[in-house]
């Protein structure tokens, strides 16, 4: 377990903060309650997985701490609790570890904060974020202020918004096609695109980091288009954990990422049919004939 240490605030923000805890055991219980002292703010109710009605959470944020897979105790809750949160506004956060990835990314919607195996700063940004939701007014009576306003009190959230901007607001070529616009090609020269192809940029990438430090690339939106490329063209389902591995960051970022390119449509969420624990992620059909259109107009001299 990761050494928690008191961070700095000041003592208004220490005294009027108070964050309400749900844990799935007791080892769970014990790594949040240390985790909101640390960050500085007042541990409230606390309730473990199923132990509550998810109407008895709603006075102040939630932070739910996860370490283990209660299987359909922890799904029928969870389900419960997004409908309440959802419904109440209520701001959340959701710890875990990683091998609730699916499982959880599956029932919880987008109003609930995924934090995987979160390190200690991490962890406090969420926190201050929760904070800063409520004081702000609960999240579903204020949808209509900014949410990329509270999300600047994540510094990775912040450079996803600044790198999205320059890709839909002018960041790339002044030529370039819009996105769904057909890419229209000289009759006869029209070439079916092979994962080969795709793959081999994949790994191209990959292999910058055997000569450099990994940290100078990354580019987790495009890793993940990428690998949603080559997966449609052999016609592979992605589900959101291996989605998160091809995104080369760690999981909390990348998760951040998968709800921020579905929220400009370049990502498609798609239940799996027969297992309702996991849920797949796809190319959005514009963004697929733009990738497409991507790799066409680069011809065989293919650049990454």
């Amino acid at each position: 377990m990761t050494e928690l240490y008191p961070i700095s605030r000041s003592e208004d923000a220490a005294t009027s903060s108070i964050i309400d805890l749900v844990a799935s055991g007791n080892r769970a219980m014990e790594r949040g309650r240390a985790a909101i002292r640390a960050c500085g703010y007042d541990v409230g109710n606390t309730f473990e997985v199923g132990e509550a009605g998810v109407d008895r959470l709603g006075a102040h944020p939630v932070w739910i701490e996860l370490d283990r897979d209660q299987g359909h105790v922890l799904d029928h809750w969870l389900m419960a609790f997004d409908a309440h949160s959802e419904n109440a506004g209520l701001p959340v956060a959701v710890a875990m570890d990683e091998m609730l990835l699916d499982p959880v990314s599956s029932i919880v919607g987008p109003h609930i904060e995924l934090l995987v195996a979160p390190e200690q700063a991490a962890r406090a940004a969420a926190m201050a974020l929760l904070v800063a939701r409520e004081a702000g007014g609960r999240v579903g009576d204020a949808r209509g202020s900014d949410p990329a306003a509270l999300r600047r009190l994540s510094e990775e959230v912040q450079r996803i918004a600044s790198t999205l901007s320059k890709m839909s607001d002018g960041g790339l070529a002044d030529d370039r096609p819009a996105i769904g616009a057909a890419v229209d090609a000289p009759a006869g020269e029209q070439r079916e695109l092979s994962v080969e192809t795709v793959r081999s940029v994949i790994r191209a990438r990959r292999l910058r980091e055997d000569y450099f430090d990994a940290e100078l690339f990354h580019d987790p939106a495009w890793d993940m288009m990428l690998d949603l490329l080559a997966a449609e063209i052999q016609q592979i389902r992605v589900p959101v954990s291996s989605l998160c591995m091809a995104a080369a960051v760690p999981a909390t970022t990348a998760l951040r990422w998968i709800k921020t390119l579905t929220d400009k449509k370049l990502f498609v969420r798609r239940a799996d049919p027969h297992d309702g624990r996991r849920v797949f992620v796809e190319l959005s059909p514009d963004a697929s004939r733009a990738m497409r259109g991507y790799f066409h107009k680069l011809g065989p001299k293919f650049a990454i």
